[in-house]
């Protein structure tokens, strides 16, 4: 077999199949031992088959070994990884209570496990009984308390880190994280989706670098040291991985989001093979191509000449690191600019002709700039929505990468889940359900008990079940409960009032959706007369003309007929026809910006809100409608 490869080498691999034996008989003269030689022949088997793989330009043996050996691990622990969830989701139930069971033993000795008589409990269904459905307003004392230094309060292992939501679709929260946490998120959801996405797409095998646009958050930590932040991934975190990354390293010390963004994007578009973009949304990425297109020409000008441009606002000694990666290369810049001058549909693919695929989350509140990456600059590159994650934990993994669908195989390793079903959400203490016992196309409120220090807690995320992987749940996202059009407790989803809107705009002509967001009546001042019915603004960034009033108008109509209890709500009176509102270009541009810069939320983490509900963000959106 090894001879029947050497023979396949080609002409440029003749450097590295000399040092291949090369390596064997150094080693076979000084030592005659099988085992050495073993070693040896595996060790130059490696080299070679590194360099075989490699796509990219790396200026050392041990760089180019390092990716290789990241990439093979992690197809490697993805394999063991997969056949334990293959035997996981034939058994459920009892991978369910085990779970369980193991996480109160470890903390039955903490102040809230002897509160909860932890020790007592001996059944998934007891601890249901026994301890009620929680929300976040039910840790805050605890996780303070924890947060000062005291110990052995929610759980007898202390956190690792703290994780800020983002808070941009409601009060932001901080969730104590537990080492078994970080790990199940990394093996049970980061590998499992590695391992899918190359026997999906067998080039992933080959190395390639990875464009991930991500940015660090300013440092903050307990008095302990236990650091404080979002729990999206960030360059800090992640040094170990950042030699496959397109950026170099100097790139993640810009602490502004503009030049971060810029740095990112040239040394990108620089290395023609990438094989992999990445980010946290789909939001992301399409504003990032939006930047790509307004910095076009300044782009190909400093890949041509070796300099990035003067007028960005970086400190020197950055400058000059990253100029001494950049490297003049007019042979690309020639190359990006007859990529350009055919327009933006599939222009990912003329400027990475090696791209594989794409990871980002396009589904909930991100289809919509999912869509438009689709029909435009990715067009013909497979979009991946590889996780079902929130600062709680991992929920699901998409094992089917080669599916145009946003769907999440429930992983019964990484929560004990509980669902409560859709009709039923209002209830303080309502019946739930196991991950057993849910119905196909129902929908549900998930509640989980993670590896950290939650239990039973409701985390907001409505879900439907649309298919069953053996006996496991196959879900779609459809909303957060907090985004919800209901002035009169009528329950309008983000999805629902999305779908409403995507069909009014479809039959404009020669205008389609930037972006959008909501608020209710009673928000604004002077909207809402006493005595009238409630309603909702809704404000609409287009890309085309400015439509007219009666245009506008129709999204009502399309809703009351598309959800009946809107429309009965409409038809009694008891909600008023919803005003909406035409915004300036870039608005939403500027509202996410607006948005970062005075509150707690990182970029990494940034979503539009569906439904705006802070003050100085309605004022911000109504001063740039379009009068």
């Amino acid at each position: 077999m090894f001879i029947m490869q050497a023979i396949k080498i080609t002409v440029q691999d003749s450097s590295v199949l000399t040092g291949f034996f090369v390596a064997i008989l150094v080693v076979y003269k000084f030592s005659c031992t099988t085992l050495t030689v073993l070693i040896s022949v595996s060790a130059a088997w490696l080299v070679y088959d590194a360099f075989r793989r490699s796509k990219i330009v790396i200026s050392s043996l041990v760089g180019i070994l390092k990716h290789y050996l990241c990439t093979r691990l992690l197809f490697l622990v993805g394999f063991f990884v997969n056949r334990k969830l293959q035997k996981n989701t034939k058994n459920v139930q009892n991978v369910q209570e085990k779970l369980l069971l193991k996480k109160l033993k470890e903390n039955e000795n903490c102040e809230y496990g002897k509160l909860y008589g932890f020790s007592q409990i001996s059944s998934i269904r007891e601890f249901t009984e026994r301890h009620p459905l929680t929300k976040y307003s039910h840790y805050e004392e605890y996780i303070s308390r924890m947060m000062k230094g005291e110990k052995g309060v929610l759980t007898s292992s202390e956190p690792v880190r703290y994780s800020v939501t983002s808070g941009t679709t409601g009060k932001s929260s901080t969730i104590p994280v537990l080492k078994g946490q970080v790990l199940a998120t990394l093996t049970d959801g980061v590998t499992e989706a590695y391992y899918r996405m190359a026997s999906a797409f067998p080039n992933m095998k080959m190395l390639q670098k990875t464009l991930k646009i991500f940015y660090n958050s300013k440092p903050r930590s307990t008095p302990d040291g236990v650091p404080i932040g979002p729990s999206s991934p960030s360059p800090s975190r992640m040094k170990t991985m950042l030699h496959m990354y397109t950026t170099p390293p100097a790139g993640y010390d810009i602490e502004t989001e503009p030049e971060a963004l810029y740095v990112h994007l040239l040394f990108g578009v620089k290395e023609k093979s990438v094989g992999m973009l990445e980010t946290n949304f789909a939001s992301i990425l399409l504003n990032s191509f939006n930047m790509l297109e307004f910095h076009w020409d300044d782009l190909v000008e400093n890949i041509e000449t070796g300099k990035i441009k003067q007028s960005l606002n970086i400190d020197e000694r950055v400058r000059k690191k990253l100029n001494n990666c950049l490297k003049s290369d007019p042979q690309r810049a020639d190359e990006l600019r007859d990529a350009r001058r055919r327009g933006i549909v599939g222009l990912a693919k003329r400027i990475w002709p090696d791209l594989n695929i794409v990871t980002t989350v396009g589904s909930g509140s991100n289809e919509i700039y999912a869509a438009k990456l689709k029909d435009t600059y990715l067009h013909g590159v497979p979009v991946y929505s590889l996780m079902y994650a929130a600062s709680e934990g991992l929920l699901g993994v998409n094992i089917w990468p080669d599916s145009a669908e946003s769907r999440f195989l429930l992983v019964p390793s990484a929560q004990v889940f509980e669902f409560i079903p859709v009709e039923n959400t209002g209830e303080l203490q309502p019946k739930t359900l196991l991950l057993h016992e849910v119905e196909l196309n129902k929908d549900y409120e998930i509640v989980i008990t993670n590896l950290s220090c939650l239990y039973r807690y409701r985390l907001g995320d409505v879900i439907r079940v649309v298919d069953f992987y053996n006996q496991c749940p196959v879900v779609e996202f459809l909303y957060r409960q907090g985004q919800l059009l209901n002035v009169r407790a009528e329950k309008t989803s983000e999805y629902a009032f999305y779908q409403a809107l995507n069909t009014t705009i479809s039959i404009w002509p020669d205008v389609t959706l930037i972006d959008y967001t909501c608020v209710e009546s009673g928000l604004m001042d002077g909207t809402a007369p006493s005595g009238e019915a409630p309603f909702y603004h809704v404000f609409l960034e287009l890309d085309g003309a400015v439509v007219s009033e009666d245009q506008l108008n129709m999204i009502d109509k399309t809703l009351c007929a598309q959800s009946f209890v809107y429309g009965s709500f409409r038809q009694k009176g008891s909600i008023g026809p919803m005003k909406v509102h035409q915004v300036k270009p870039g608005t939403f541009e500027k509202l996410r910006y607006f948005m970062i810069t005075t509150s707690t939320v990182s970029t990494n983490q940034f979503k539009v809100p569906r439904v705006l509900k802070r003050g100085d963000t309605i004022d911000f959106i109504m001063n740039h409608v379009i009068t």
